[in-house]
Order: C-alpha cells, then sequence, then structure tokens
C-alpha cells in the first residue's frame, strides 16, 4: 500500500483511495468506469478484495498520510449522468465510510493557490462521455436498434440512444481544433466527450465532442480571422 501510496504522491501531488485500490489492482480501470456510470449501486460490488482487506487499507493510507503530514480534503463524486446523482462506495453507505472513501490526501507542499485550485479541479464534474459503437446495439429504454457507429451513453441498465439520453440536440465538432473545441465546450450548458474503443490500443479514444449548435456558432464567430 505505502509503495502505491508514495508514487501517487510524486506523480500528483495528492493520493485517493480510489489510487491505493487501482495500484493494488483490487480495482481496474473498467470497474471505476462502470461505477462512474451509475451502472454499479456502490463502488465495493467491483473491488476484488474482501472487506476486511479494504478496510486494513484504508486505515493504512490514513496512518501513512497523517505520518507523512499531508492534508485531508473531501471530494465529492457524482456520476457521469444527466442528472449528476452521487456516487456512493459501500453498501451500506455509513457516513464515515463515504468520508473515508471521499478523503483526498494533500501534499503540504504545495501552496494554499495551489490547493485550492486542485480542489476546484477534484470536485468539477466529470465530463460525460458518449462511445461511438464497433458493433449493433439495442437501445435499453427504447428497444430500437442501432447500428455500428451509432452514438450511445452507458447508463444504469445499458446502453442508451442520444434520444433517450436526452441529448439528442447536440452537435458533433470532431477533434482536431483545441481552440474552437475549448471554447465551445465553455459555452455550451451541456457537453459530452466522443470516444471510440480502440482495438490496436486497447483504449478508448477521444473523438470530439457533442456541444449545443449555438455554442458552435458562438465559439465560431469568436475566432479571429
Amino acid at each position: 500500500m505505502r509503495r502505491v501510496a508514495e508514487q501517487s504522491l510524486a506523480d500528483q501531488q495528492y493520493v485517493r483511495p480510489l489510487d491505493v485500490l487501482l495500484g493494488l489492482r483490487w480495482l481496474a480501470p473498467s470497474h471505476v468506469d462502470r461505477w462512474r456510470q451509475g451502472r454499479v449501486p456502490f463502488l465495493e460490488l467491483e473491488i476484488q478484495a474482501g472487506l476486511g482487506k479494504i478496510s486494513t487499507a484504508m486505515a493504512e493510507l490514513r496512518g501513512w498520510a497523517r505520518a507523512q503530514g499531508l492534508t485531508p480534503s473531501e471530494t465529492d463524486y457524482v456520476a457521469r449522468t444527466r442528472d449528476r446523482r452521487r456516487l456512493r462506495f459501500s453498501a451500506g453507505g455509513d457516513p464515515h465510510i463515504e468520508a473515508a472513501y471521499r478523503t483526498h490526501w494533500i501534499s503540504p507542499d504545495l501552496s494554499e493557490r495551489k490547493r485550492e485550485r486542485l480542489a476546484q479541479r477534484l470536485n468539477r464534474p466529470p465530463d460525460l462521455v458518449v462511445i461511438e459503437a464497433t458493433k449493433p446495439w439495442t437501445c435499453a429504454v427504447c428497444l430500437r436498434e442501432y447500428g455500428r457507429l451509432a452514438l450511445l451513453m452507458m447508463i444504469d441498465e445499458g446502453p442508451h440512444c442520444l434520444d433517450c439520453a436526452d441529448l439528442a440536440h447536440l452537435d458533433f465538432l470532431p477533434a482536431g481544433d483545441a481552440t474552437l473545441t475549448r471554447r465551445a465546450k465553455k459555452l455550451s450548458q451541456v457537453s459530452a466527450v466522443v470516444v471510440r474503443w480502440s482495438r490496436a490500443r486497447r483504449r478508448y479514444e477521444r473523438q470530439g465532442l457533442l456541444v449545443e449548435p449555438a455554442a458552435v456558432e458562438q465559439a465560431t464567430r469568436g475566432r479571429p480571422g
């Protein structure tokens, strides 16, 4: 546990319980993605370790962090869903257990201003994610069938089409123009990152952004030239 925590602290100037669970390989990134998408009721269902081992690791993390003089900072976790529901870590939802999972341990070497910026970034709701399908699929809500390349959003019980995910009013802005993308995202009240699975790299790769049409128009008008 200590080696994982030390590496995380060196890499990013803070340590999360999630970092430790991932570093111990009790969680895989795909497990965290399912939880973030609201597809499992609580994270402990995905952790590949018993509750006793989890409790021991969490206690060791707290003890190590305090010994290092790290500063605790509680962070909110919300789902990558339109309702931005608060995510649960434990089966019973005990407030003390939930708070332990949400607590990030911050390096004392960071200035007050940097700690504030870090807290703002960590508490920022995650981007909504839409997937460009690589094979045919059926919407879990309306039961319509879709082919390859059709866009879907994974929510709760399965894939949702953009109509059922309430995202059909958005326009696709391809990746490539970072300035335009940044401006359009800032101007759009709702946005979603579009990704596609790469078999060669075995990971999702960003394809572009879904944003409100008016945001694209406004962002385009604001570009020089």
